[in-house]
């Protein structure tokens, strides 16, 4: 049998992220792999990164890693006020949080994480997301802490390197596939170590974590997993929890995006759409990072979800799309649907039936209009239905009409309504513009098309979250 590794992986999201970076930093595939001298190794690395930032002066580098830390352990001795500025006296109390278990008399305590013995115990001061400033003492009387085993405690001080950080704020991945947690915690290594080297301000704003999961349930090797992202602030002021998640599916969506062309120009408009610039033609807000954010469901349920997005750009009718850029948009639509949510969508005789009554009418921007008005709503888009069919049938439509029947998916208030809802509209859209029914399209500028047919070509979900990739930053401010 082979040496049983000091450091486990728990269900506890913290820990699990914190044990993946020590796995990242000590070189192992995997935490079960990482020996004692690995975890001698990591520890001297985090003793080494903390007295640097703890003693560093005020400016980008070394001090931006202190914030860092301040926002995960702010009553820790490398945060507090009265830290020591020598390296030399700081170095023994940082040095001590790593240290060997010692059990007294052979007694030791289950670890609060992965239930190994433990002699140390931790409480806030140490620990990342444990009690808030309003509510101190919710420790039993008499207890110190909670048991922590040193594996853990080493991975817990791990956590920032494996972490996406930011000033202030943490988030951490917890995944169904190995491949992914690794992949993320390899690419947030890389990326604290330039926080370090150089600070925050050599990063742009405009990077998110969701771009990096994206890049790393690309090339997950596991099939299907869902992810989460654990969002954080753990200071002594307001610390914040937000918890998102993906969908098991989604990394079926993304093999599916990044394997087609018509989809990857999909994408590719999506985040382009997203794309917002400040007065001066800088990007505030990357495209990359707001779209890979929709994939992604908040808990509370505060969040955008992609196929309202991509509702909200079909239903520009003020000249934003060309007939193939409509056309990706929508198929982008209706792969999620199918891929993610495992909808069947025959929509074509329903969307047909409105494509006709718009078409027919004097007005057809006004019929489109007032579709428009009544695509979301259960019993507005009924009402509009019964008028279209009742319209058509009166004036002798000599193509089979789709019934009542045909509608109840769409009007009942059952589950996956509101979604058949969007895509239909989706479809409504493009078949207006296969007719040549005006609609507010505008003619595609050549050089345009030519740079979006390129960028197509490219990987959509490549990103490591660093700004824009694959040169779209520079074909972003190209059209600013």
């Amino acid at each position: 049998m082979g040496e049983v590794s000091p450091l486990a992986v728990t269900g506890h999201p913290l820990q699990r992220a914190g044990a993946w970076a020590v796995a990242v930093l000590a070189g192992r595939d995997d935490p079960g792999r990482v020996s004692e001298a690995d975890l001698e190794v990591v520890s001297a690395t985090l003793v080494a990164d903390v007295v640097a930032a703890a003693t560093a002066p005020k400016g980008p580098g070394r001090y931006d890693w202190w914030k860092v830390l301040f926002a995960l352990y702010p009553n820790s001795k490398a945060t507090h006020s009265k830290r020591s500025p020598d390296p030399n006296v700081l170095r023994p109390d940082i040095e001590n949080l790593f240290a060997q278990d010692r059990p007294e008399d052979g007694r030791t305590l289950p670890c609060t994480f992965c239930g190994a013995g433990a002699t140390v115990v931790w409480a806030k001061s140490n620990l990342p997301l444990f009690d808030t400033s309003k509510a101190l003492n919710t420790l039993p009387p008499g207890v110190a802490g909670w048991p922590v085993c040193r594996g853990c405690r080493i991975a817990m001080w791990a956590l920032p390197y494996g972490a996406w950080v930011t000033a202030g704020s943490v988030t951490v991945l917890s995944c169904e596939s190995a491949t992914a947690q690794r992949d993320f915690a390899r690419r947030n290594v890389r990326r604290a170590r330039r926080v370090m080297h150089a600070g925050f301000t050599g990063m742009p704003a405009t990077a998110r974590p969701e771009t990096v999961v994206l890049a790393a349930l690309r090339d997950a090797t596991e099939g299907l997993c869902a992810t989460t992202l654990w969002s954080f602030k753990n200071d002594n002021q307001d610390p914040w929890l937000r918890v998102t998640r993906t969908r098991r599916a989604v990394p079926a969506f993304l093999a599916t995006v990044d394997g087609n062309a018509p989809l990857r120009r999909g994408w590719h408009l999506l985040r382009r759409s997203l794309t917002r610039y400040d007065a001066k033609g800088r990007i505030v807000a990357g495209g990359s990072g707001e779209a890979a954010r929709l994939l992604f469901e908040a808990e509370d349920g505060r969040s955008r979800p992609l196929l309202g997005q991509l509702h909200r750009l079909l239903a520009d009718t003020d000249g934003a799309w060309s007939a193939s850029d409509r056309g990706a948009l929508a198929r982008l639509a209706f792969t999620y649907a199918e891929e993610v949510f495992g909808m069947e969508t025959d929509l074509e005789p329903v969307a047909t039936l409105i494509a006709d009554w718009i078409e027919q009418g004097s007005s057809p921007r006004g019929r489109l209009a007032e579709y428009r008005n009544a695509a979301l709503n259960d019993y507005k888009l009924g009402t509009l239905l019964v008028q279209a069919y009742t319209r058509l049938q009166l004036d002798g439509s000599k193509t089979p009409l789709a019934g009542p029947e045909l509608w109840k998916p769409l009007i009942r208030r059952q589950s996956r309504a509101w979604e058949q809802r969007m895509l239909l509209f989706a479809q409504v859209s493009v078949l207006l513009q296969q007719r040549g029914v005006a609609i507010g399209a505008k003619e595609a500028d050549p050089q345009q098309e030519r740079e979006i047919e390129a960028l197509a070509e490219r990987p959509a979900f490549a990103g490591d979250g660093e700004g824009e990739y694959d040169g779209y930053h520079d074909y972003e401010m190209g059209q600013a």
